[in-house]
């Protein structure tokens, strides 16, 4: 069973993140930053924060789940805001995703808020809403059922430093993962927490028995090239010892967004993935 974990960016890179996507096909796919724009006449749009501009491939969700036919998809919005054609805005949606290969029956799941609540009038001031998803599913080869939850975590424009907002997040999704998963079963949380190696979050999961697999690995970070600024952390994968770890991998190549694909395979290696 192969989980990926990856900050889309808006689809910023489509021409080389939907192919990335279909060629590797996960069996539990969960990326952050994806847009879905049902009014779009156009594949890009523009998302305007002051100076701050980046174009966005307005139907992102609907390309992805295009590209994985044999996933059933849910797309879990944090807010509704505008971006723009040219002079003309056009209502837009914002939010996290989960993609789930047929042959894992979802057998349990949840959803909710790790900072603020679904925003309907714009996207709201710094740090904005935030959401995180997970699902329980069955892999039948491993005789087991396992539970994949991410979230995005908030974005505080003084940086990646705890806060009280980070602190209440974290208790958040630790909340969420003990609603999801069963005592003693395999556990996975990951997603981009926008938060260092450092920060309290990762006490606040580790007393559920969560261990990160980025830092722990020795990676030197989860940025890209295009990704300019100091400070190469930002999504992370933790897993309690129940997950049977076959490999992870944090993917330099290609460069699919800013953010590197986080890769975990559980269970044996498999030659090729959307087996469950």
């Amino acid at each position: 069973m192969r989980v990926m974990c990856l900050n889309g960016w808006g689809g910023k890179l489509a021409d080389a993140l939907i192919p990335y996507l279909a060629a590797e096909r996960p069996d539990v796919l969960c990326p952050q930053e994806v847009v879905e724009t049902p009014g779009a006449v156009k594949p890009w749009l523009e998302y305007r924060d002051g100076a701050h501009v980046l174009d966005q491939r307005a139907n992102l969700f609907a390309e992805v789940a295009a590209a994985l036919p044999d996933h059933v998809a849910v797309f879990c919005p944090a807010a509704e805001g505008v971006l723009w054609d040219g002079a003309e805005p056009v209502a837009s949606r914002w939010g996290l995703a989960t993609f789930v290969h047929r042959s894992l029956p979802v057998i349990g799941q949840v959803q909710g808020f790790v900072h603020k609540e679904y925003s309907a009038e714009g996207y709201g001031a710094h740090p904005r809403s935030r959401c995180a998803h997970g699902v329980r599913v069955w892999v039948r080869a491993l005789g087991m059922a396992v539970s994949v939850l991410h979230m995005h975590g908030l974005r505080d424009l003084a940086g990646k430093g705890d806060t009280p907002e980070r602190r209440a997040q974290a208790g958040r999704l630790a909340a969420m993962a003990e609603v999801l998963a069963r005592p003693g079963e395999p556990l996975v949380v990951c997603g981009d927490f926008n938060v260092g190696p450092e920060s309290e979050t990762f006490g606040v999961l580790g007393a559920l028995g969560l261990a990160d697999l980025v830092t722990a690995g020795g990676w030197a970070g989860t940025r890209t090239a295009e990704y300019a600024k100091p400070g190469k952390f930002a999504d992370y994968m933790l897993v309690n010892d129940a997950v049977p770890l076959g490999s992870f991998e944090v993917a330099a190549a290609p460069v699919v967004s800013d953010h590197c694909p986080l890769v975990l395979e559980i269970g044996p290696v498999s030659s090729s993935s959307g087996a469950g």
